[in-house]
């Protein structure tokens, strides 16, 4: 077992199953969140894979095997029946995903081995139809080092400007900002790949940020809508 860093800062224990679209990323011990956009296709971020292969990131998928996709969960310590594992069967990071520059394109994209069966624990998320506009108070979830049940936060997008003079010079127009200038809430590094949910749209992936509910340090995500071109013709590629 690899110890989880905390994820849910100032948040709650979401309800159980309140979040059926939230996956886990696993590969002998959870490593990363993801969301469920199809019955065989997973949202995540693009440095997961490298976590969990704890090696040079190639995306050639030889360890592909290897990671579990965990849906219907909510503790994720204890088998509690409603639970689905799928290996996967193919991870496709973004083509231009570099970790090196500021975590840019930090998406990729999970085909599972067999499809999730949906039901009222397990489910899709839409994906945005519009990117999420300053004041919208989003859902953000994953799993925490404890409790081991899934935690949820509301927390408000932010502007741009007010992202860009939080980290000066390292926000990219595929990233956006939610949480608090105060500090005291907020999503941090244990939990890559998670969703950022509005009115049942995904609008963010979890990639990156300095510390964990610091003053002026707001969680910067990944903006799903900038990538639905590349989702949709990868996924209709890889089908």
């Amino acid at each position: 077992m690899q110890p989880r860093l905390r994820i849910i800062v100032g948040g709650y224990t979401c309800e159980e199953n309140s979040v059926p679209y939230q996956v886990s990323l696993n590969y002998g011990y959870h490593f990363c969140g993801g969301s469920l956009i199809n019955n065989q296709w997973v949202v995540s971020a693009g440095h997961c894979y490298k976590t969990a292969i704890n090696s040079k990131f190639s995306g050639r998928g030889c360890e592909y095997h290897r990671i579990q996709v965990r849906l219907g969960e909510h503790n994720i310590e204890v088998l509690e029946g409603t639970e689905q594992f799928i290996n996967a069967a193919k991870i496709i990071p973004h083509p231009k995903y570099n970790e090196v520059k500021k975590y840019n394109n930090d998406i990729m994209l999970i085909k599972l081995s067999t499809p999730a069966v949906i039901n009222a624990r397990v489910s899709t998320i839409s994906l945005p139809t519009a990117p999420p506009a300053p004041g919208t108070v989003c859902l953000i979830s994953g799993w925490a080092d404890y409790p081991d049940e899934l935690q949820c936060l509301d927390a408000p997008v932010l502007t741009h400007a007010e992202c860009e003079a939080s980290y000066p010079g390292k926000i990219t127009s595929n990233m956006f900002c939610v949480g608090f200038l105060e500090g005291g809430k907020d999503s941090c590094q244990g939990d890559s790949g998670g969703p950022v949910v509005y009115n049942g749209q995904l609008q963010g992936v979890v990639p990156w940020g300095y510390g964990c509910a610091q003053k002026n340090r707001p969680g910067v995500y990944t903006k799903v809508y900038n990538y639905l071109a590349w989702i949709k013709d990868t996924i209709a590629a890889n089908s």
